[in-house]
């Protein structure tokens, strides 16, 4: 899989990237140990009593020794630097990886995830569809808690805050299902909060969409509510429609006015972050 961001399985162009830094910066550390290993016995028995280093009491200064010295970890920082720089906007979160990506938002609860697919006019719970080979744009908030989102296979962490918006860009060149999660502790039912990542063909993609407008439910304000309490989604659920700029509407529900400019009505205010996490998870209805 191709992705950005912080990794933990690797694999595709991007982790050849990773290892060929690594292998980089793997070399330039043996230009430090190796000679080190080399040269020190060499000292050590040159100079030892009886030895044939000459002894030099009014030595002061040579060029060759002062530019090894120093001219050695300057290099060295250059070049870690250089790697370090590199491997940071390869892996840069919010680095778009192609033109018109598909674009998902993602508004993280307790404890499950909703995504939102703008260009489609579909939602899911607990379940992003992907198409293969297309680049994805993930927006990412939370209707309660900070929250981490992360797919091991395809996608690095990233935080999702209420009343603000973070962003990963992710591309899958691989189709099947992977298990995405959240890693950031938000109640008892913390540990069951995970979702399927379903990467499918284009052409499955399209088909899938269609499938869910016909046979999904709509998602409207009413809807969004119920779904704030804490609770466990023991099955994703599919929706027909939501209402446009719901994404913008939950985090202006956490900053009145932020989006009045834009034209977007706030969202009744949520109920405290905090409330219902000490409950024992139930099933989403």
């Amino acid at each position: 899989m191709a992705y950005a961001g912080s990794f933990l399985e690797p694999a595709g162009p991007i982790a050849s990237a990773q290892l060929s830094h690594f292998g980089v910066i793997s070399a330039l550390m043996l230009i430090v140990i190796v000679p080190m290993f080399v040269v020190l016995p060499i000292v050590l028995w040159r100079y030892r009593r009886g030895g044939t280093g000459a002894y030099r009491p009014d030595w002061e200064f040579n060029w060759g020794l002062e530019l090894l010295i120093w001219g050695v970890p300057v290099a060295l920082v250059v070049a870690l630097g250089t790697a370090l720089w590199r491997q940071t906007i390869t892996g840069d979160p919010y680095r778009a990886l192609g033109p018109d990506p598909l674009v998902v938002e993602v508004v993280a609860l307790d404890w499950k995830f909703l995504f939102l697919y703008p260009e489609q006019g579909v939602a899911t719970l607990d379940l992003l569809a992907l198409p293969e080979g297309r680049p994805v744009t993930v927006k990412l908030t939370s209707g309660t808690v900070m929250q981490s989102f992360i797919i091991p296979q395809l996608a690095g962490q990233i935080y999702a805050m209420a009343g603000m918006q973070t962003q990963l860009n992710l591309l899958a060149d691989k189709t099947g299902d992977f298990t995405g999660r959240n890693t950031q502790y938000n109640g008892l039912g913390f540990a069951t909060q995970s979702f399927t990542t379903r990467v499918m063909s284009p052409d499955a993609f399209e088909g899938w969409v269609a499938t869910t407008k016909a046979q999904g439910t709509a998602l409207d304000a009413a809807g969004y509510a119920k779904l704030l309490p804490p609770a466990v989604v023991n099955e994703p659920v599919l929706y027909s429609q939501f209402t446009p700029g719901l994404f913008n509407q939950v985090m202006a529900s956490f900053a009145p006015g932020m989006f009045q400019h834009h034209g977007h009505a706030a969202m009744p205010a949520p109920p405290a972050p905090h409330q219902g996490h000490d409950h024992t998870p139930e099933a989403a209805q």
